[in-house]
Formats: structure tokens, C-alpha cells, sequence
């Protein structure tokens, strides 16, 4: 019940699901506490920002975000929370009109945002601990329960956090700590209050989620479990190479309800510049398990992230990668430049010249070339439904040109879907629905266009 003294809170989240699921579960508990879910554009009693941290223009974008808020909002309560709030906490804290920085272990504490003390009387309140001290599991998370978000039909599922894989280049086990699972219980518990909730579809994250083990529990363990669970559609997110064994494949590939998609991280298409990165695998391993995929799981999307301007990274080794991603089955692909961060292997060995940074004109432009490759396997693999049916779980609707309703989706295997739909007025008639659609082209976004099969 609404009251006259009735708190409000607002978030905005930069980065990756896994901060969106968390940033929910922090909505959740203060929401179940009596607050009132607002907007920032409404000028909430309470504005959390989580942040981002994976590069320095993550960071930028988070600073700029704060600073902007601040500035529209003065009489709100500031939170900045998140991977760059963990890792450079102090600069956070002193940008004018921030009440409270919290850690990765603090974020998930209602109490923090529940008073409105500070042990300071100026600037703001800083609670950052270790993650050495994050302990053996990780706290649950996942989209809005008690209040689920309007128009969705995905929820997040947090499974894991931290990676103990210790990549040179990633600044995520200093954030986040080493890889730990949210408890086998809690994982399904919360997979059955989102299904209770009205979602259609979860989609698991984590930092590296397929190295998830509670107790004899393992990743394709907890796939079988899911499976189990009154959703349509169970989504996977990133798999790190070396961990996409058989046994998850088969797992995928014979089940109705995980779909066949995910993420599989290449970095580097060059064996040299994987060694320098500290990847587990080299390119043989990653082509053997990505054929593998997509020849056992019918109709299989796998997009790639992709990596370049590393240090130590030259004319061959670009050329070399370029040639490797053409020649792969991918779906599409998330192209990056090398971003060096502190605290890292990689910055250590850039500060003592062991190897030198790639010129950022020459990364950009090695990225600009993979990112015209990307377009052409995106396509590539989109067009290859051409002409074949495939079910499509309703997002959005709007109104066409000529005054219908355009509806789109997405896939089992991620496409986006969009047709056209005569004599349905109602902007909510498809959403969260799941229909065949028989797919007739590819428009120039790369969107497929299809008709409704009722």
C-alpha cells in the first residue's frame, strides 16, 4: 500500500545481465520493504548507479552517467555500486553530489540503502571490502520478482560470480574474486519464483558460467535441473572454450527448452597472442569444440568475442585472426580493442615494456575491419533461415507505415524476428507470446522478416 511517506528508488545499470540481475535483486528487496519503484526522470528519493569497469571508457561512460544524474537530480540520494565502484572506489567517492559507494560484497546488503546516516558528515559513505573475503558461494540474483518489469519477457539468472581463470588482461577476478556458485537450492528456487512470476524465458548469467559446481553439481547438472522448470525457454550466456565438453553439448542438443545459443569467447584467432593473453585453449581447440556445437545442435547461433589491439599483437597476427574468424561457423561476432587495466598481468607487463601497446589508430582500424567481417557472417548466417520456420518468443510491437502493428522477437537461436500483423490494434496482444513464423528475407539491419503462422 502506497503511503504518503512512501520512499522511492530508481536505478540505472551500465555493463553486462549479471549487473542488470543484481541491480533487480537490489530493487526487489527495497520494493519488498515498502518502497516505490520510480524513474530517475521522476527524481527519485534514491538513485542507484551500477557501474562498469571492463574498460576505461566503461569507466568514462559511468562517470559521465553519475555526473549527470547528480546534476538533474540534486535532491536525490546517490548510490554508486559496481565493478568500478569496487575498483577504484575513492574516485567515485569524490565526485560531487555521491552519498554512498559500495563494493562487490556490499551492493547486495539492503541495509546500506535503507538509512540515510552517514559516519561522515561530508562526502560520501565508502564501504569496499577484499574480495579475497568474498567466502565459498555467491549471493542469488536475477530480474524483479516481486514486481516484474513491464513488457518483459526474459529474466536474468544469476548462477555464479568471479572467474578464477586469471586471463592476463582481465581486471574481473579483482573485482569480482574467484569463481563461486550461487547454492543448487537458491539457483532452483529462484528459477521457479521467475516462471511463477510470468517470464518466459531465463537466460543464465555469471562471469563464467559453465564453471559452475555446488557440491557434486555441475554446470550440465544444473542445465538438467533447470530443464525441469515451468519456463518456455532456458537461455545460456557466455561458455568459455575449454569448458564446452561434450556432455554439455549433448546435454543442449537434446533438450526442448535450452536454446540452441550462446556465447563462446574467442579473444584472438592467433595461437601466439592467445599464449600472451593466458587463454586455456589455442585456435585447433576452439574450431574442434565450435564444429562440434554446431553439427550436433540444430540450427545452433554462436556468436564470438573478439579481441584486437592487443600488445604484442602485429601485422601477422591480425592477418592471422582475420583469416581464422572468416573461415569459422559463427553467427556473429562482438568486437572490442584491448583496453589495459591495473592491477593486471597485462598492465605490469606493458609498465616494463615486456610488451609494447598496439598504436590506438592502428587498433582502430583492425577493429573497424573486423567489425565489416562481423556484418558479412552475420548476414551470412541469418540467411541461411531464409525460407524456414521458426518460433519466435513477441517482444516489442509498433505501429507500421501503413498503421498495423510490427511485432518483433527473438529466436531460439537469437535472431530478431519481425513481422507485420494485420487487425491486431492492441500493442500488447504478442508480447511474452511464443508463435511459428515462417521466415521470407533479410532486411538491412539484419533483422529477419517473416509472416505469422497462427
Amino acid at each position: 500500500m502506497k503511503g504518503v511517506n512512501q520512499k522511492s528508488v530508481a536505478a540505472i545499470t551500465l555493463g553486462c545481465k549479471l549487473n542488470y540481475a543484481e541491480t533487480s535483486t537490489v530493487l526487489d528487496m527495497l520494493v519488498s520493504r515498502g518502497w516505490r519503484l520510480s524513474t530517475v526522470e521522476e527524481g527519485a528519493d534514491l538513485i542507484i548507479v551500477h557501474t562498469c569497469a571492463v574498460t576505461g571508457q566503461a569507466e568514462q561512460k559511468s562517470r559521465q552517467q553519475i555526473r549527470k544524474i547528480v546534476r538533474k537530480n540534486p535532491a536525490s540520494r546517490i548510490a554508486v555500486i559496481g565493478c568500478y565502484a569496487q575498483l577504484d572506489p575513492e574516485r567515485l567517492a569524490g565526485i560531487e553530489g555521491v552519498d554512498l559507494v559500495l563494493g562487490s560484497m556490499e551492493k547486495l546488503d539492503p541495509e546500506y540503502y535503507l538509512s540515510d546516516t552517514h559516519e561522515v558528515k561530508n562526502g560520501a559513505l565508502v564501504r569496499v571490502s577484499p574480495v579475497r573475503d568474498a567466502g565459498d558461494t555467491a549471493m542469488p540474483g536475477s530480474s524483479m520478482l516481486c514486481n516484474p518489469e513491464m513488457g518483459r519477457t526474459r529474466a536474468f539468472l544469476k548462477i555464479q560470480d568471479g572467474c578464477s581463470f586469471g586471463c592476463a588482461y582481465c581486471t574481473i577476478p579483482n573485482i569480482r574474486g574467484r569463481s563461486r556458485p550461487v547454492p543448487l537450492d537458491l539457483v532452483l528456487e529462484r528459477a521457479a519464483r521467475i516462471a511463477e512470476a510470468g517470464y518466459r524465458e531465463i537466460v543464465l548469467t555469471g562471469v563464467n558460467i559453465a564453471d559452475y559446481r555446488h557440491g557434486g553439481t555441475g554446470f550440465a547438472g544444473l542445465l538438467r535441473r533447470l530443464d525441469e522448470v515451468g519456463v518456455n525457454r532456458i537461455r545460456i550466456g557466455s561458455v568459455e572454450p575449454d569448458l564446452l565438453d561434450d556432455e554439455l553439448i549433448d546435454v543442449v542438443a537434446g533438450s526442448k527448452k535450452i536454446m540452441p545459443h550462446f556465447h563462446l569467447p574467442l579473444q584472438s584467432g592467433s595461437d601466439k597472442v592467445l599464449r600472451l593473453m593466458g587463454r586455456h585453449y589455442d585456435t585447433e581447440a576452439y574450431r574442434r569444440c565450435l564444429s562440434k556445437a554446431v553439427e550436433s545442435i540444430p540450427g545452433c547461433g554462436i556468436g564470438a568475442d573478439v579481441m584486437t589491439g592487443y600488445p604484442g599483437e602485429g601485422e601477422q597476427e591480425f592477418e592471422e585472426m582475420y583469416r581464422f574468424i572468416a573461415d569459422l561457423p559463427l553467427a556473429y561476432l562482438h568486437v572490442f580493442t584491448c583496453s589495459v587495466r591495473p592491477g593486471t598481468a597485462l598492465s605490469r607487463q606493458v609498465a616494463s615494456r615486456e610488451l609494447v601497446p598496439v598504436p590506438p589508430p592502428e587498433a582502430a582500424g583492425r577493429a573497424s575491419m573486423l567489425g565489416e567481417l562481423g556484418g558479412r557472417i552475420e548476414r551470412r548466417f541469418a540467411s541461411g533461415f531464409v525460407g524456414s520456420e521458426l518460433m519466435v518468443l513477441f517482444e516489442e510491437g509498433c505501429r507500421n507505415e501503413d498503421g498495423g502493428m510490427r511485432w518483433s522477437g527473438y529466436s531460439g537461436n537469437y535472431l530478431r524476428v519481425e513481422v507485420d500483423v494485420e487487425g491486431v490494434a492492441d500493442e500488447t496482444a504478442l508480447r511474452g507470446s511464443e508463435h511459428a513464423v515462417l521466415v521470407e528475407g533479410v532486411g538491412d539491419d539484419l533483422h529477419l522478416l517473416g509472416r505469422l503462422l497462427f
